[in-house]
């Protein structure tokens, strides 16, 4: 559970972390659509130096950002895993069979593409969440979202919601493990026994974690509405934010990303090879 890093800020003074909440937002989803685009290794081996760049310039330690992989270090093995039993094809010959079980090279070949993708996809949002703070990640979501206002759209309410969600995480998580620790310590096993026996073992975890969830939404609305919050309606803001120089250039340097991956996935060098030499 401690491996779970979405929603957890690591204070420190960086490039990355003053960077404006919007425009690492906007990079955040470009970085995702520029990842469904990759078809080649050496699209990955792009973003993994972008990747490590930008993990350099934010002086987070690199093992607490790869640490958020291990959360999904099983959903990981099992795409890849399923990806190389349930590949077939006609065309190619296996290289290695056995009764049903037919192993191709191309089936290797886009596992791999499948458990890359996986990982760049984690990794990229944890990166985001721990340089920027929840209030950040607040306003710069409503601040994008406030055209959505001119169709009556409740944009301040949602993005208070997706706060406080994403906010909760590592609360929740640090629960979930005071609650089994507090199992464990009465002999409830967790570990030992098929699927069934470890699913109905988690009952005493989830009964209790949904008990403490609603009793915290509770008090936070107790507590919003002791302190007036009545939505979006007259509030107005400590901190504006504004574009600087930096920004310009990490928006420049994200979309440089996405233009070198199509060119990777399109393969615009060899066109714009024989457009030169015609």
């Amino acid at each position: 559970m401690k491996d779970v890093s979405f929603g957890q800020y690591y204070p420190v003074e960086s490039p990355v972390h003053r960077l404006d909440p919007r425009v690492k937002l906007l990079a955040s989803v470009v970085y995702i659509v520029s990842m469904f685009f990759i078809r080649k290794f050496t699209g990955f081996a792009v973003t993994a130096v972008f990747l490590t760049a930008a993990i350099l310039c934010s002086r987070v330690p690199l093992g607490k950002v790869l640490r958020s992989v291990r959360a999904v270090l099983f959903l990981v093995v099992f795409t890849v895993i399923m990806s190389v039993l349930f590949y077939s094809t006609k065309t190619e010959q296996p290289l290695w069979a056995w009764r049903f079980i037919r192993i191709y090279k191309k089936g290797l070949i886009n596992a791999a593409r499948m458990g890359l993708r996986l990982i760049f996809l984690v990794l990229g949002p944890a990166l985001l969440t721990l340089t920027t703070t929840p209030v950040e990640l607040t306003d710069g979501l409503e601040s994008l979202l406030k055209p959505l206002a001119l169709m009556h759209l409740p944009v301040h309410e949602l993005a208070i919601i997706m706060s406080i969600a994403l906010r909760l995480i590592p609360t929740l998580t640090e629960e979930t493990e005071k609650i089994m620790n507090a199992q464990k310590a009465r002999c409830a096993d967790f570990d030992t026994g098929n699927i069934f026996k470890r699913a109905k073992a988690l009952l005493p975890i989830l009964i209790p974690l949904f008990v403490s969830s609603f009793r915290r939404a509770d008090e936070l609305a107790d507590a919003m509405d002791s302190r007036c919050y009545r939505g979006a309606k007259g509030r107005t803001r400590m901190k504006v934010l504004k574009l600087h120089a930096r920004d310009f250039v990490a928006a420049f340097v994200m979309l440089a990303l996405l233009f070198a991956v199509l060119l990777l996935r399109y393969n615009w060098f060899g066109w714009a090879f024989i457009g030169v030499l015609v």
